[in-house]
């Protein structure tokens, strides 16, 4: 296999994976990032910033608050190949989308499907009727080998699923996982996520290890929430990075690429010349840069660059929003738990960042598809917050903290959703959560498209090409 010379433009979860995996596979590697921070949308917020709660202390705050799976194989592994280990980082817990008095679905930590059976018959506020109705439906998904119309969406997947269900797991499973609303989501995206969250992940023979271990002889469950211990820069794009420059890598932050261009046989990014280009932005980013160049690039590439932008042009976005808020002595009684929403209570989650890390009494509460000013959302939050967690507060009030609102944090989940491919043109790629068609915007997609565009390096028929 002959030894590319390859640019990497962005340096989030799938460009460090492409540039890894490009690195492994004995490219000559060049990473460019327009930000002196690694990580895209999943990252600390500065990596040498702390933020002062109201007791005084420093902390690290993240760009949102994300949660990692044990279904995503490949993210674990990468991990671990950068020198990671994830039992270390990552609290490992049974799937629970519990309220904060206790009502709502929780795993044992048992093996499938034993675990979900029990699960589901134990869920506490749900009536036999209420759990038979979910039952019939997991049935029915499994029968059909977990496929549904391209055209059908969660709603309508779930007809028959009485509202509480609806309510209380589905509708907040689903918009956390594709960041779209029932009534809006692809029912096949969200049928290919559970089928990947309620299968084993590795083999039960294997010898097993405690209750946090992810190591990959581990019978731990596709289903197990992964919480991050620390900040999401030290989760993964720190590590990589370091990986990256001990083996010579060209790691370039605060460096805002230009648009690749065709010049003799070679595509030029400002004045280095590579056989390849991986674009590893965000799709709106990917967007700009290449409508602006498509009216000066040889006619044929122009139709190339034509035919990736319509798709991508058409993408619609969703936004996420993140509240850290401080009360004193707050602690939940689990890492993580569901809250009752509506488009006036926006948060689906709070997380107990005293449980994962941090210091007591941090909070992070999570709004997905989010709708409202930054302020309205904060308010509303907090306010949330007070209400559901007033038997918690002991009379103490949650303080704002930090509010990050995403505004494209995802792209909206719909069925038929036409994603733009991953080869833009031949020897320029692009990757993102965003392109990864089988799963929504996720830090496992992110890393399965920068993986699959390193594999794309080696096609030969993509460097022969002139226009």
């Amino acid at each position: 296999m002959k030894s590319k010379k390859v640019c990497i433009i962005g340096a989030g979860w799938a460009g460090l994976a492409a540039a890894v995996s490009a690195t492994q596979g004995g490219h000559r590697v060049t990473v460019i990032e327009a930000s002196r921070s690694l990580g895209g949308r999943a990252r600390a917020l500065a990596d040498d910033v702390t933020h002062p709660l109201p007791d005084g202390t420093q902390t690290r705050l993240d760009n949102g608050q994300h949660i990692l799976i044990g279904g995503y194989r490949e993210t674990l592994d990468l991990m671990r190949l950068v020198g990671l280990d994830p039992a270390a980082l990552l609290l490992r817990l049974p799937l629970a989308l519990q309220t904060p008095d206790g009502n709502g679905l929780r795993l044992p930590d048992w093996p499938q499907p034993w675990n979900l059976l029990a699960g589901v018959l134990g869920a506490r506020g749900w009536s036999l009727g209420d759990k038979w109705s979910l039952l019939k439906a997991l049935g029915r998904w499994k029968r059909a080998d977990f496929q549904c119309g391209a055209a059908e969406t969660v709603a309508e997947l779930c007809v028959g699923i009485r509202p509480l269900v609806m309510d209380t797991f589905i509708a907040p499973l689903c918009v956390s996982a594709l960041n779209t609303p029932v009534q809006q989501a692809s029912g096949q995206v969200f049928l290919t996520v559970l089928y990947d969250t309620l299968k084993p992940v590795s083999s039960a023979s294997a010898p097993a290890g405690d209750a946090t271990d992810l190591t990959p002889g581990r019978p731990w469950q596709g289903s197990d929430l992964l919480l991050p211990r620390v900040d999401l820069s030290a989760l993964f794009p720190q590590a990589a990075a370091r990986w990256l420059t001990d083996r010579g890598v060209d790691v370039r932050l605060g460096e805002r690429a230009p648009a690749p261009q065709w010049h003799a046989g070679l595509w030029r990014v400002g004045e280095l010349e590579f056989d390849a280009v991986v674009w590893a932005t965000a799709p709106a980013h990917a967007v700009q840069a290449l409508a602006e160049y498509a009216p000066h690039a040889p006619k044929n590439l122009a139709l190339y660059l034509q035919r990736w932008l319509r798709p991508a042009q058409a993408l619609r976005y969703e936004p996420i929003a993140t509240v850290y808020a401080y009360a004193t002595g707050l602690v939940l009684p689990a890492p993580m738990l569901a809250l009752a929403s509506s488009p006036q209570l926006p948060a689906q989650f709070v997380f107990d960042r005293g449980q994962l890390g941090g210091p007591t009494g941090l909070m992070a509460f999570v709004a997905s598809a989010a709708v409202g000013t930054h302020d309205t959302l904060e308010q509303q939050v907090l306010a949330q917050g007070q209400e559901q967690l007033a038997h918690l507060l002991n009379g103490h009030p949650l303080v704002a903290v930090q509010t990050v609102v995403e505004k494209r944090a995802t792209l909206a989940c719909t069925p038929r959703l036409a994603r733009p491919p991953q080869r833009i043109a031949p020897g320029l790629l692009a990757c993102g959560d965003y392109l990864y068609a089988p799963y929504p915007s996720t830090l496992e997609g992110a890393v399965r498209s920068g993986l699959m565009a390193a594999m794309a390096l080696d096609e030969a028929d993509g460097f022969s090409w002139k226009p």
